[in-house]
């Protein structure tokens, strides 16, 4: 795949990360890259191997799975099946739990600076301060919240394994990462979210503007992606990568967890652990053309955190003015 994609002119932004992000809209090209599989499998006693493997992966690429992670597979069956549930509601019904600072439902409302369409996508965010009201009721579907609030809770877990293992190489305190994303705390912003990537409609197939989700890297320390076998379209290039933008297509697995740097450690590292460009393409002709769904975790560091580069490459900024720019680019300032 080699076409080029005409886009509008570039936007000025105030924060690097989306100067850069806007020059990701073309096709580029593809290619294979080896994909790192770490196993976290009696953490505790492995953890400084595990360091090692997760650092590697990351600074190479920005990018590694995770097998043996500890969430029970019939858990991440049951996340999945809630979220189809949760979709397949009338749209009436999810309108009345609009996106609103992270949390919430939106439908086709994302438009990213590298592709400036809308992502043909719906999602709902679980930002566990920012919930009352957003829930759906029992009678809409039973069970949803505890259920959805207990993923969630071990997705967090995993998560600050993972940057446990950063922190221990950056030389970092311990539990660095862990205080920064403690949800005890009102300030917490972590967010899990659930998306429905639309069935592919025959009469736009071949609108070449048109994507999944455009080009981008994620605002936050790290993201946790699980996908469904047989729901492709996720492709990555490393930020070092992006002037060829070169990319690699994840062939899905239901037993891993995929896994990618965001840029509030990039910053935290000082652009040590880069962050990656990734997309969700819409699928070739010979491809499966129906619904994609994926559930991904956010590690986004609490509102009161400071996000400071110590080497001051970048300026200091608190994680909750970080967190604002990125999505009022990524939602035209409505969200």
């Amino acid at each position: 795949m080699n076409q080029t994609n005409p886009t509008t002119p570039q936007s000025n932004y105030s924060l690097d990360e989306l100067n850069k992000e806007s020059r990701m809209g073309s096709f580029g090209t593809e290619t294979a890259r080896e994909v790192r599989i770490i196993d976290l499998s009696n953490f505790e006693s492995r953890k400084h191997e595990i360091a090692e493997q997760l650092w590697q992966a990351a600074i190479e690429i920005g990018f590694f799975q995770l097998e043996n992670h500890g969430i029970p597979q019939q858990d991440i069956d049951h996340a999945f099946a809630m979220t189809e549930q949760f979709f397949a509601l009338p749209n009436a019904v999810k309108a009345q739990y609009p996106l609103h600072r992270n949390a919430g439902w939106e439908s086709r409302a994302q438009i990213r600076p590298s592709t400036k369409t809308a992502d043909q996508k719906e999602s709902y965010q679980i930002t566990r301060p920012r919930m009352q009201g957003l829930w759906p009721t029992e009678t809409e579907l039973a069970n949803f919240q505890a259920d959805m609030l207990h993923f969630e809770q071990q997705c967090w877990t995993v998560g600050m394994q993972v940057l446990s293992c950063f922190a221990y190489k950056l030389g970092f305190e311990t539990d660095f990462f862990r205080h920064a994303h403690d949800p005890s705390q009102a300030e917490y912003q972590s967010t899990l979210r659930m998306l429905h990537y639309y069935a592919v409609d025959p009469a736009l197939q071949d609108q070449l503007g048109l994507w999944r989700a455009g080009a981008h890297t994620d605002f936050d320390c790290l993201t946790l992606l699980f996908q469904r076998e047989g729901q492709g379209g996720l492709q990555v290039c490393p930020g070092k990568d992006m002037d060829s933008q070169t990319w690699t297509s994840i062939v899905p697995r239901n037993d891993v967890i995929t896994c990618n740097i965001g840029d509030m450690l990039t910053r935290w590292s000082d652009d040590i652990l880069p962050s990656n460009f990734h997309r969700v393409k819409n699928p070739a002709p010979d491809e499966y053309q129906g619904a994609r769904y994926s559930l991904a975790f956010f590690c986004q560091a609490n509102e009161d955190i400071m996000i400071e580069s110590p080497l001051q490459k970048y300026p200091a900024i608190s994680a909750k003015d970080y967190l604002q720019q990125r999505v009022s680019a990524n939602f035209s300032g409505k969200y």
